[in-house]
């Protein structure tokens, strides 16, 4: 007989950013961190800001903490209102089903009140009226009105899939409009050092397309090199 598992399991003393590195995300445009990651780190478009082309602006920087729910269940993402700390974003991994919602307006108040900075999950949500009210940074598949169950088995404080990215609990998560990217805790203090060099790269780029500008790649010196050829001319 296969022993059943435990109905929660909670990890504790996974690594965290300092306060630095939490404090460094803050306001950055997920475009400039994923170009400080070689362009990379992105979730899949499936998920996005439940307010996106409405009202309710999302803007979230925070460490993740996971929590990795089973189909239809939320006894993790529960769990964790317990475990987080002020400034978490809980993400909550719901094995991208999409046939009820992942967590509601009364769940993402009590994240709130425990000082969560934003959502994440690859599940729906529901009561946009009152998540609105709420004002925390959710990020989601999209809207379903059905009830989910709370009867695991979870896991909070692990890693876990979501939006086709292995997530850990410490990882850095940024997000805003254009969707939700992932920092690998290992990968903070690199990407932190590449975002003056991101931002100055863009801001030098936007004055230049602000003047004019139209050409952006040297077809003559392709040509030259060989990278390009000229047919029919």
């Amino acid at each position: 007989m296969i022993e059943e598992p435990p109905l929660l399991t909670l990890i504790k003393n996974a690594p965290r950013p300092t306060q630095a590195q939490i404090d460094a995300f803050q306001g950055i445009p997920t475009g400039f961190v994923c170009d400080a990651m070689m362009g990379k780190g992105a979730l899949s478009t499936a998920i996005g800001p439940i307010g996106f082309g409405r009202d309710y602006d999302c803007v979230a920087a925070g460490p993740a903490l996971v929590a990795d729910n089973g189909p239809a269940d939320i006894l993790a993402t529960l769990a964790a209102v317990h475990m987080l700390q002020s400034g978490d974003v809980v993400v909550a991994a719901f094995g991208g089903f999409q046939g009820c919602a992942a967590s509601g307006d009364q769940l993402m108040g009590m994240m709130k009140n425990a000082g969560a900075a934003g959502f994440v999950t690859d599940g729906p949500m529901r009561d946009y009226e009152g998540m609105v009210a709420v004002g925390l940074p959710a990020f989601c598949a999209g809207l379903n009105a059905n009830s989910p169950y709370a009867n695991g088995p979870g896991t909070v404080g692990g890693a876990a899939m979501v939006g086709g990215m292995q997530i850990a609990t410490g990882d850095m998560i940024i997000a805003d409009r254009n969707g939700v990217v992932v920092v690998p805790f290992a990968e903070i203090d690199t990407v932190i050092a590449k975002l003056d060099e991101v931002k100055a790269m863009e801001d030098e780029l936007e004055a230049k397309v602000a003047s004019g500008f139209c050409t952006p790649l040297d077809l003559d010196a392709m040509v030259a090199e060989g990278k390009a050829v000229v047919k029919g001319g």
